[in-house]
């Protein structure tokens, strides 16, 4: 039997202590009137959660496009909740960490989560690196790329381990092959299919394919993007800017977004493919993006943060001859959205004005 979403599971605890729908509402308050602002950030989605509407506002972090406002019906909340215990095999009881902020889905998913499944979950605030005081060991948590950089020295701390929210660089992927005893899976997904709907496991995993979570279909549109049919989540198909190879029925690649890709004198090129062969290169933040040329119609652009010496000279050996950026550029700061997500058209704008 699905639960409904005004349920709170028997197991559930935050913190240590186990709460029902009403005394959950009092901690709620609690953390809105005495709490730091994470905390306040919990409390006030746990308000919006415990109230008797059935469904939610949620943000959108703005790094594809203008950041806005969208309605989830909570019940949908509560049946990604399940999909993601299904996949990852999460049992009632089962610890979990959150670290995320909740003013974005991903954080807000790990409580429900917690209070749909059952799990024992504690609050830290979210740093960079969440594990640095962490004494105990978790059975699952959620960490965007940085953190999980930052927490490799400890990780073994965490039995599942799953990072979005950005890109996975291959530096950090190479760091995580040697890992055995926990696993780290990268997930796809986005606010409108309440967090992620596929997932591709990082260590002891030659494969590049994101595997779909249970009830997903997916098929691709005349454009090669990826379409996500969930009723379950979302009424309609949701059709992406993501660009795919599909594998199977629930299996696809990633190759890049649409609306990055640079056409130069007819070569169509994914950003995020050459971005992958220059991670190495490059010890700084940086992307691949594009400028207009008058013969070519659009040029290749690198954009590092950072100074010149964060580049191996010998970088264009991994590149192809028309892959090689007509241009680099430094900035001493990217510009980022609230999320802390890079907001690469906004950078790029406010370098061609210092120019």
């Amino acid at each position: 039997m699905i639960p409904n979403y005004k349920a709170v599971h028997n197991k559930f605890k935050l913190n240590g202590y186990h709460y029902t729908h009403e005394t959950l509402k009092e901690v709620a308050y609690s953390f809105v009137k005495e709490g730091d602002v994470y905390e306040k950030q919990l409390g006030d989605f746990l308000l919006d959660w415990l109230d008797s509407n059935d469904a939610i506002l949620v943000n959108t972090s703005g790094s594809t496009g203008i950041p806005k406002s969208i309605k989830l019906q909570k019940q949908a909340m509560v049946n990604s909740a399940l999909a993601t215990g299904d996949y990852f095999k999460l049992k009632p009881g089962d610890s979990a960490l959150l670290c995320l902020p909740t003013s974005y889905i991903a954080g807000k998913m790990m409580i429900v989560r917690a209070i749909i499944l059952g799990l024992n979950l504690d609050l830290v605030y979210p740093s960079s690196n969440p594990l640095e005081h962490i004494a105990r060991d978790y059975d699952f948590t959620a960490m965007v790329p940085m953190q999980l950089e930052n927490s490799l020295s400890s990780i073994e701390k965490i039995r599942v381990v799953i990072v979005g929210g950005a890109k996975v660089s291959k530096s950090l992927s190479n760091k995580l092959e040697s890992i055995s005893d926990t696993e780290i899976y990268e997930t796809y997904g986005m606010t409108e299919t309440v967090t992620h709907i596929a997932a591709r496991k990082l260590n002891n995993n030659e494969n590049k394919e994101f595997e779909v979570l249970p009830n997903i279909k997916i098929t691709q549109d005349q454009r090669d993007c990826l379409v996500i049919d969930a009723p379950h989540l979302a009424d309609g198909q949701i059709v992406t800017n993501d660009i795919v190879k599909l594998h199977s029925e629930s299996s696809f690649e990633l190759l890049g977004r649409i609306d990055n890709v640079i056409n130069s004198g007819g070569i169509k090129m994914h950003p995020e493919q050459l971005e992958t062969k220059l991670d190495s290169f490059i010890d700084s933040n940086f992307f691949i993006a594009s400028s207009e040329n008058k013969t070519l119609g659009e040029e290749v652009v690198l954009v590092v943060e950072g100074k010149e010496n964060s580049i191996s000279s010998d970088f264009h050996e991994v590149l192809n001859k028309h892959e090689i950026p007509k241009k680099i550029l430094f900035a001493d700061n990217f510009i980022r959205t609230s999320s802390g997500k890079i907001n690469r058209v906004k950078t790029l704008e406010s370098l061609k004005k210092l120019s």
